[in-house]
């Protein structure tokens, strides 16, 4: 694994993508999975130029938030199973170590990151867009964890992250089951949070973003903190957690300006500090 890291690192700012387009306009970066001729399944090339592209995002000031999204019909239909056919198990577990790296890696962004998922979200399509904050899908939607159908199980973050969004109850039937659910279903047990149509996808991810990155910055960076954390406590510690980080959110210049800007009737102008 060290070894892939440092392969990755070299290549940061590179911008030579084959497998993935990067695009930043109005300080949203679109990062659009781009090979429709495998639906945009996650070999090890799409995985690696999928960090490379995070990673410039990260250390890109002029980038505020992220959207992921997909070209033809699939946001990503899975892993790459021609890829993964002769795995064993010591190489099928690095595998998935890699892709819950780079998943956890965008969770815990201090940006916010929507999923604009036009197409198939299957497997590991479907893991990456559990790993963004926000899921917003196109009413052509078809998501699901088919894995058992491959006699494995989801490896990518599917078993944690699917119930953690849904229940458990729910995430064992999709996940016992490998069945596809669709759009309007996938909104019914709290896997996306919105429906839109296609043709309004990208317009409505973006509108949600431009909403979010209205707001004072460091409040939203600490509130994902806040809440990603918090998961993993009892609630008394994720409460001290929450108490400890609203502190400096009260120490910042941001929290001045929005509380004086209520107060005097007019818009707020944060400066992320």
């Amino acid at each position: 694994h060290k070894e892939y890291s440092y392969k990755v690192t070299i290549k940061v700012n590179s911008r030579d993508f084959s497998r993935i387009k990067m695009e930043i306009e109005d300080n949203i970066c679109y990062i659009t999975m781009n090979f429709p001729k495998s639906l945009n399944a996650l070999s090890s090339i799409t995985l690696e130029e999928m960090l490379d592209a995070v990673i410039e995002s990260e250390k890109n000031s002029e980038v505020q938030g992220i959207i992921i999204t997909g070209t033809g019909k699939a946001f990503v239909a899975g892993a790459d199973i021609s890829q993964m056919k002769d795995y064993g198990a010591e190489e099928g577990r690095k595998y998935a170590k890699v892709a819950q790296d780079i998943f956890s890696k965008i969770e815990n962004l201090e940006k916010p990151v929507i999923a604009a998922i036009n197409g198939y979200a299957l497997g590991g399509g479907c893991e990456l867009a559990m790993a963004c904050d926000i899921r917003i899908a196109s009413d052509k939607a078809i998501l699901g964890q088919p894995e058992v159908n491959l006699g494995v199980i989801p490896c990518f973050g599917g078993t944690q992250r699917l119930s953690r969004l849904v229940g458990t109850g729910k995430a064992k039937e999709l996940i016992f089951t490998g069945k596809f659910i669709n759009a309007s279903e996938a909104e019914k047990i709290g896997l996306v949070n919105q429906v839109v149509s296609d043709e309004e996808l990208l317009e409505e991810s973006k509108k949600m973003m431009k909403l979010i990155l209205s707001k004072a910055p460091l409040a939203v960076k600490y509130s994902k903190i806040a809440i990603n954390r918090g998961q993993d406590l009892d609630l008394n510690n994720a409460l001290e957690l929450e108490r400890d980080i609203a502190g400096l959110t009260f120490a910042s210049e941001d929290k001045k300006e929005g509380m004086y800007a209520f107060l005097e009737k007019r818009e707020p102008v944060f400066n992320n500090k």
